[in-house]
Order: structure tokens, then C-alpha cells, then sequence
């Protein structure tokens, strides 16, 4: 792809860091080689420090569109936006960046803590970029999305860590790059809150701008990107489209088969829609869990248990096979069998982990437990909140007795006919 159509590119970069201390100025190794008389202890030759915390990463992104990156800690996510970022330098490779770039790597970087908030709006949007026309433009929308009319003259340092981020977020959100770099930020502030950081990130990528978004939220990711990358130990295991590469995640970090050492095991999990494997869904959609369990050794009267939990860890739902007319099964050495839950997602906007165990039905003892196994991202339904979805309606009173009184007239006319 031409490099006017890119927003972001990466090629074949490598990142190189050292282990232990590094000196750069006599400041830092003066007290260090004192130290080192006092303990007696160096480094020998052989002693390997230096390590890969990049290594062959190479990806693009077109104008106007957004790549996810997950992995777990360490795995080099931020490594790699700090070296979009122009932070640092990579030690092989080249990248391309088209456009003015902000990146939201540390909300609030540079705020003083002395300084009002309306002050720091002022000294933070500098740093992003910022012209002070623009920034005075702006400065009540900014004021506005972080919620903080009443405290914005207030000093810096008598903010909550939660009023911080949000101010930190609501002037970066208003910066309008052209390349803009997010790194796990969307999770500050209260529910209002982060409901329009999400709709401020939708806004910003149909505006035209070109997103790189590293996150921990797997349902956030989901729902900004259409295309993800996921990293291990600083390389690219899989890219693509963003619930394949999330299911790959889950798979490797969640439901991990295996069950070393247990007689009976959960060897594999899928959530399933409609459509085929996913794991969006709008509230009060079906999903299927399909399930394998294997057998080491011979077990009989098994079952196989499922339930839901919300975001803070909380059991909203639980069910068993043997509850739901499938009676004990029995299973041979090397034997597995296959079954499938059916769900009514009636939940409300949240992320819910999928969990399964097999159990023995008459003394409860568990055999093997994925906790979670998988995950399901419930779509945005703003009308209601906490774990379950009513489906609820409104009615004013005026309206509800008009709508009863011509039921009883059309009950009357169908009784005289």
C-alpha cells in the first residue's frame, strides 16, 4: 500500500534494553562503584543482560482506521508505542508515521501539581500540541467532557487520582490528531464517564483519524477495532480481524487445555453466535457454549457445570447438564464427549466471563474448572445498568389509563357484536 494511504507503518523493528543498571553520567556511577566495594560483587563476563523486547514487529495502518494490540504484561505493547511515539528508538527497523501525532500514553503527563486545572489545560494542551487559540476555542467543551466545572479553578493537587485522569483524558480527547496513540486510558472515571470516552474515540475514528489503541479491555478493543495484533514476549503471534485474534488470546491465556494430571478435563471451549464463533453480542442475543471433555482414566456420574460473572468477579448466573435433563454420563479411559449450552444473553452493557467445570454429581468433587474459559462482550444499552437486562418500558399515567379505557371499549364493541 502507497505510504500516502498509511497512517502508521512498521517494519521489521527490534528492541534491544539491558538488564541491571546502566551508568550514562558519573552522577549514577560514582555511588554505584562504591556500592560494589562495599558488597564485594561484580558482574562477570559471561553474564548475559541484554534482552529482545521487540523483535521483528511489522504492521500498518490505513488512514483512517484502527488496530488493536493485546497481550499480557511484558509482552512489549507499550515498548512499541513509545517507539511510534518517537519516546525512543528502536534498535533495528523503521516506521512511518503520516500526520500530526498525539499519543495518550500517561494521562495528565505533565500536569503541576500548584496549577489550577484550568491552568493545566492550558500547559498540558502546549505539550500535546496545542496552539493557545485552539486551546482557548476548546476550553469549555474541554471543561464540559471531564465533569469538573465546579473544582476546574481549584489546584491540581487536591484532585482525587480519579478527577486527575479525567481531566488528563478530556484535554488529550480534544487535541484532533491526525495519528493518535492510545495506551490503556479508557478506564478512568466513573461509568457517565468512560461511556463518552468511547463515544469521543468513535467520534475521533469517523473523523478521518488513524487509531493505535493497546488495551487490557478486550470488549473496548472489540468494539473501536476492526483489525488487532496480539504479542508474546515481544513478537506478533497472530494478526487479523480483532475476535479472531481475541479468541486466540483467550484461548492461550484462559482456556488453556491440558488438565495435567487430572483424570477427567475440560479439552476445549468455543462461544458461538448466530453467525459462527464471536464474542459481541447485543444484550438478549443466543449464544452457544460448546464444550469437550476427555478422559485419562475411566469416570462415571459426571456433569458438566457453566455460570456467568460480571466484571468485579460475581456469579449472575449458574447452571449444570444434570439440572437441565441431561442425566450422569459416564466416560471410558481416552474417551471425550461433546455438549453444548444454550444461552439468552439477557444481560446488560459489561463484559461476563464464561466458566465451566466437570464435576462428579453425587459427592461434588470437581474434576477440572475453567474460571473463565471465555468471555462475551454485551453491546452498549445505556437505558439500563447492573448485570441483568429487564427490558424495560415507561409509561406515563395519563397515557397508561387512556391506552386501558379504549382496551375496554374495543372489549365492549367485540362483546356487543
Amino acid at each position: 500500500m502507497p505510504d500516502r494511504e498509511i497512517g502508521l507503518r512498521m517494519e521489521h523493528v527490534y528492541k534491544k534494553f539491558r538488564r541491571g543498571e546502566v551508568y550514562n553520567c558519573l552522577r549514577d556511577l560514582i555511588p554505584a562503584l562504591t556500592g560494589q566495594m562495599f558488597r564485594r560483587s561484580e558482574l562477570t563476563v559471561g553474564d548475559s543482560r541484554e534482552f529482545w523486547a521487540l523483535q521483528d514487529i511489522s504492521f500498518e495502518v490505513p488512514r483512517g482506521q484502527a488496530l488493536g494490540i493485546i497481550g499480557r504484561n511484558g509482552a512489549g505493547k507499550s515498548t512499541a508505542l513509545k517507539i511510534l511515539s518517537r519516546i525512543m528508538r528502536p534498535t533495528k527497523g523503521c516506521m512511518v508515521v503520516n500526520g500530526r501525532l498525539c499519543a495518550l500514553i500517561e494521562v495528565g503527563a505533565g500536569f503541576h501539581q500548584d496549577l489550577t486545572g484550568r491552568e493545566n489545560i492550558f500547559l498540558n494542551g502546549t505539550i500535546l500540541g496545542m496552539q493557545k487559540r485552539e486551546i482557548e476555542r476548546k476550553l469549555e467543551q474541554i471543561v464540559a467532557f471531564s465533569g469538573l466545572h465546579d473544582f476546574i479553578d481549584t489546584p491540581v493537587k487536591r484532585y482525587s487520582s480519579g478527577m486527575y485522569a479525567r481531566l488528563g483524558f478530556a484535554v488529550a480527547a480534544h487535541v484532533d490528531p491526525e495519528v493518535l496513540i492510545v495506551d490503556e486510558v479508557l478506564s478512568v472515571g466513573d461509568f457517565d464517564f468512560q461511556a463518552r470516552c468511547m463515544e469521543r474515540m468513535r467520534a475521533v475514528l469517523k473523523a478521518g483519524t488513524t487509531v493505535l489503541f493497546v488495551s487490557h479491555n478486550l470488549k473496548a478493543v472489540t468494539e473501536l477495532c476492526e483489525r488487532a495484533i496480539l504479542l508474546d514476549h515481544g513478537k506478533i503471534v497472530v494478526s487479523g480481524p480483532t475476535e479472531t485474534v481475541v479468541q486466540r488470546y483467550l484461548s492461550s491465556s484462559l482456556g488453556k487445555a491440558g488438565g495435567e494430571g487430572r483424570d477427567v478435563y475440560i479439552s476445549e471451549v468455543a462461544v458461538r453466535g448466530a453467525m459462527g464463533q464471536q464474542l459481541k453480542f447485543e444484550s438478549g442475543q443466543t449464544a452457544w457454549v460448546d464444550v469437550e471433555v476427555q478422559a485419562r482414566n475411566s469416570a462415571d456420574n459426571l456433569a458438566i457445570s457453566v455460570w456467568l460473572t460480571d466484571e468485579s468477579g460475581h456469579t449472575v448466573f449458574e447452571t449444570t447438564s444434570a439440572r437441565l435433563g441431561c442425566g450422569p454420563f459416564a466416560l471410558s479411559a481416552n474417551e471425550s464427549r461433546r455438549g453444548t449450552f444454550r444461552l439468552s444473553l439477557n444481560m446488560a452493557h459489561g463484559t461476563f466471563g464464561v466458566c465451566l467445570s466437570v464435576f462428579r454429581c453425587d459427592d461434588q468433587h470437581e474434576y477440572d474448572r475453567k474460571e473463565p474459559a471465555s468471555m462475551v462482550f454485551i453491546g452498549t444499552t445505556f437505558a439500563v445498568r447492573g448485570s441483568v437486562n429487564c427490558f424495560p418500558s415507561f409509561v406515563e399515567a395519563a397515557t397508561q389509563l387512556a391506552d386501558e379505557e379504549e382496551l375496554d371499549m374495543t372489549r365492549s364493541a367485540a362483546a356487543a357484536d
